[in-house]
């Protein structure tokens, strides 16, 4: 699709393929296989000799529109969408690393990436260094010669720390190492890794590109030459695949993409500053805040501060599940990314699983709650956060 397109028509537009019978929405292809014209074209296909769909595990037209699509509004050469947005980081350091590798990843991120990478990639030989995400000179004091990769997420999950990916693209590149970002809280709406010198942009496609709580997808983009031997290769054979009417459903997600979050930014702007004048608040994290330590980097780094409101209550654990039992309209769930407002209590659910030290580590305390702004009226989510407060 021609390159001067803009975002808000990449995300409608790009990426479709229609059939011989015209369509105009998207078709949705719930297929197992596909038929060959002959045994030549066949062993050609598998021989990567020919191009075209062989197998829904690694190949399918309705997954190629969404891959095309979403390659389109991060600019990047290459995409491989999967089963879900764990399966995508999976996927990319199995792809990526081998044993003896070293990671070097920010203590700011999603509990279970926690767990991923200091657990399970331990099983298999590569180790985990997590540093301060804001302090590039540990960074740097981290990188061992075998550091094959930085990782972060940024903004972070769940205090919404902004790391500078140009100046840890400088110390990856200094390093030999690839630098990946995590890019789920902004999505390409509002912040583009690969313009500011990542490597690779991860996403968990079941929160903000869907955008209403549907399906479950991931996604790993990138220079082909970076993606699509190690991580195609790697999803090709052990199949963390994503369902063709998943990939559709994402579609149909992206066409309202750059709507939503500018929406919903300006909600969370508002509840952000609402909740730092509540004397039962005693921080408030939010980017778009003059407050945030990083306020003028993602001023710079990000089109917008985004959805995610955490804040710290005075009294610890016990009021932050007060105010959580006594919502009415937020949902108590921990995803986020969905049009309807949602409310967690961190500690105890998405990094329940990690140490009390890993968590103390990431600044994750027991009165800490984290609420993705939806799209409800702005004053009926502060009178339902009030009541807890009251």
């Amino acid at each position: 699709m021609a390159e001067n397109y803009r975002l808000e028509t990449l995300a409608v537009r790009a990426g479709i393929e229609r059939s011989q019978f015209g369509e105009h929405s998207e078709a949705l292809y719930l297929t197992s296989s596909f038929v060959f014209k002959s045994a030549a074209q066949a062993a050609a296909r598998f021989a990567n000799q020919e191009p075209g769909n062989i197998y829904s595990r690694f190949t399918n037209p309705t997954v190629s529109v969404l891959e095309r699509r979403l390659a389109a509004l991060e600019g990047a050469e290459c995409c491989i969408a999967t089963s879900s947005g764990m399966s995508a980081i999976l996927s990319c350091v199995m792809g990526l690393l081998k044993a003896g590798d070293h990671i070097v990843c920010s203590a700011g991120v999603f509990g279970a990436t926690v767990t991923l990478l200091g657990t399970i990639m331990k099983r298999f030989g590569v180790e985990t260094t997590f540093v301060s995400g804001t302090e590039i000179e540990k960074w740097q004091a981290a990188v061992q010669p075998g550091t094959r990769v930085l990782y972060l997420e940024t903004p972070s999950n769940p205090l919404t720390e902004i790391y500078d990916i140009a100046a840890l693209s400088a110390v990856a590149k200094k390093a030999g190492a690839l630098l990946v970002v995590d890019n789920v809280f902004c999505t390409p709406a509002l912040q583009k890794p690969l313009e500011l010198g990542a490597d690779v942009v991860v996403h968990s496609a079941t929160k903000y590109l869907d955008g209403q709580g549907r399906v479950l997808g991931g996604a790993v983009l990138g220079r082909k030459s970076v993606i699509y031997e190690s991580v195609f290769g790697f999803l090709r054979t052990a199949g963390p695949t994503l369902s063709p009417f998943n990939a559709w459903v994402i579609l149909k997600g992206l066409e309202t993409l750059q709507i939503r979050l500018e929406a919903q930014s300006a909600r969370a702007l508002e509840l952000a500053r609402w909740l730092e004048a509540q004397p039962g608040i005693e921080r408030v994290y939010y980017p778009g805040l003059p407050s945030h330590p990083q306020h003028e980097l993602a001023g710079r780094q990000q089109k917008g501060p985004g959805a995610i409101v955490s804040f710290d209550v005075k009294g610890g654990k016990e009021m932050a599940w007060r105010i959580v039992d006594n919502t009415r309209l937020i949902s108590i769930t921990a995803n986020l990314g969905d049009t309807k407002t949602t409310i967690t209590h961190p500690a105890s659910t998405t990094h329940g699983r990690i140490s009390p030290e890993a968590r103390a580590a990431a600044g994750i305390g027991d009165g800490l709650l984290r609420v993705a702004v939806g799209l409800e009226a702005i004053e009926d989510i502060k009178a339902d956060l009030a009541r807890g407060l009251a």
